[in-house]
């Protein structure tokens, strides 16, 4: 499988593509306003204890207060059978001994109002909800996870030789200077101990700095930033079966290429400073993918399609044989377009970035083994799937429940608003995509327009008050990047999303 990293960078917003043989596998978009905080190390203090809930708001300066439970309060004395990202990607399951069944302190006594204490931001807020936090802490590097208040060294399951896992926990073993635990990455399979030794100590100097920043600052406040997403998909999703990573900005080239020569020099070759005239998303189909990846309806190769409906609290995804009629009977037809549905419907989550409860309505199938088929079909597709799923045996009706980790908005959430054209019913593309995109469009007429005279970007009035206030930044950076004048227009005709721009 030929697999590209594709970084389309802006100055209002960066969005990474993963491409797996030419298709779109992944979608990251990150805009400098809405930066993530996924990951991020906060002093908080502790604005609520809720007894009933086993839980704990805590005030770290965001707009809202984080939610702390109980078993996020566990200290060194837990031996945790997994451990989960501090981010977006990166941090497999480990091979820990099976966990032990603890009983937790009462939060009201470990906790109380006022105090103060350190936490890491686990979950991004996602609609109504503050973000999640934990009291575990966990430091992602390029090899290493750096636990502090664990004593357990654990070794990604996707390392697979016994005498390689072996090999890599003596060596982070020998370079630790404290008790901290350390979860072995998959891309520290074959690394050398000078390479685990300088991750060790990289990460236990961050710590530190970690520790200090905190003690001098007053809660609530930020103690550690994570990466802004360039280097965090340097850092968790370029490995050695990436062939290449295009960047479409020099600058951005720039600082990513050191970024590698220094964390990563065996992968530095391939990452590479795309110069083409075509934008970078244009140029591999991208747009047109991650326009039909916020459509409804999703078509298969055989003519059937999936329904994709998302709601707070569940998404369900209903399989149509649609215009496929097969070559034999019907079992067949139903049993073929529910095994290509299977590997659609988790390809599309992960684009999507769909987690929480989900069920998917598969087409009825009369015979138990058609079944089976299907439901391991569908466990494979999960295995592939970076984010940890479960999944409940498919019913009699075809029904299958399961799970899916959610640590960011989906797509929709990212890119769409609610319509005000049908109370809230439907679904449009916001006012800021829409003035991304206006931006895009005027930078390629730009570039295809020779001369230096000014320009006339005329948008609908939602795009131009947008560029007028606070996406004022977005449109100074682009003139900057141009060394042009752009004048706004408001459009009087067409629909919010009909951008022109000619000669001012």
């Amino acid at each position: 499988m030929t697999k590209q990293i594709l970084i389309d960078a802006a100055p209002w917003e960066t969005r990474v593509a993963v491409l797996e043989d030419n298709t779109l596998g992944e979608l990251y978009v990150e805009r400098e306003r809405d930066r993530s905080v996924a990951g991020n190390v906060y002093k908080g203090v502790v604005v609520r204890v809720l007894p009933g809930m086993q839980a704990a708001f805590v005030d770290i300066g965001l707009e809202k207060a984080a939610f702390l439970h109980v078993s996020d309060l566990a200290g060194p004395d837990l031996v945790r059978g997994f451990v989960e990202e501090a981010g977006d990607e990166g941090v497999e399951v480990d091979d820990a001994p099976p966990r032990r069944r603890v009983q937790f302190a009462p939060i009201e006594e470990r906790l109380a109002k006022g105090q103060e204490l350190l936490v890491q931001v686990s979950k991004e807020p996602i609609g109504s909800k503050g973000a999640r936090v934990t009291a575990n802490i966990s430091l992602p590097g390029r090899y290493l996870v750096h636990m502090p208040g664990t004593d357990h060294i654990g070794i990604s399951r996707r390392i697979e030789d016994p005498d390689e896992r072996d090999r890599l926990r003596d060596a982070v073993e020998a370079e630790r200077t404290s008790p901290d635990g350390f979860i072995v990455r998959t891309a520290c399979e074959g690394m050398t101990k000078r390479e685990i030794k300088d991750d060790v100590r990289f990460l236990t100097r961050l710590w530190a700095h970690v520790q200090q920043t905190a003690a001098g600052a007053r809660a609530p406040a930020l103690a550690h930033r994570d990466l802004d997403l360039a280097l965090r998909v340097l850092r968790d999703l370029f490995t050695a079966d990436v062939d290449r990573l295009v960047v479409d900005d020099e600058a951005e080239y720039t600082r990513i290429r050191e970024f590698a020569e220094a964390l990563m020099p065996r992968l530095a070759s391939r990452v590479h400073y795309y110069e083409g005239t075509t934008p970078l998303f244009e140029q591999h189909g991208i747009e047109a993918k991650i326009a039909r990846a916020l459509e409804r309806r999703v078509w298969l190769k055989s003519g059937g399609y999936l329904i994709f409906d998302q709601t707070e609290s569940l998404t369900t995804v209903d399989v149509n044989t649609g215009r496929y009629v097969g070559k034999k009977d019907q079992e067949e037809t139903v049993l073929r377009t529910n095994l290509e549905a299977a590997k659609q419907v988790v390809q599309q989550l992960r684009l999507r970035n769909i987690g929480g409860i989900i069920v998917i309505d598969f087409i009825d199938m009369e015979k138990l083994g058609n079944r089976k088929k299907v439901y391991d079909a569908l466990q494979e597709s999960v295995r592939a799937d970076k984010a940890r799923s479960t999944v409940l045996e498919i019913s009699e009706l075809g029904l299958v429940q399961m799970t899916r980790k959610r640590t960011r908005e989906s797509l929709g959430q990212l890119l769409l608003e609610a319509c005000p054209h049908c109370d809230g019913l439907g679904r449009q593309r916001s006012v800021e995509t829409l003035a991304s995109d206006a931006l895009r469009q005027l930078e390629r007429v730009a570039r295809d327009t020779p001369g230096d005279g000014g320009l006339a970007l005329g948008v609908h009035r939602d795009v131009a008050a947008f560029l007028a206030t606070d996406g004022a930044g977005w449109l100074d950076a682009l003139v900057t990047r141009l060394g042009r004048a752009v004048r706004v227009v408001e459009r009087a005709d067409g629909g919010r999303d009909v951008v022109r721009v000619e000669p001012a």
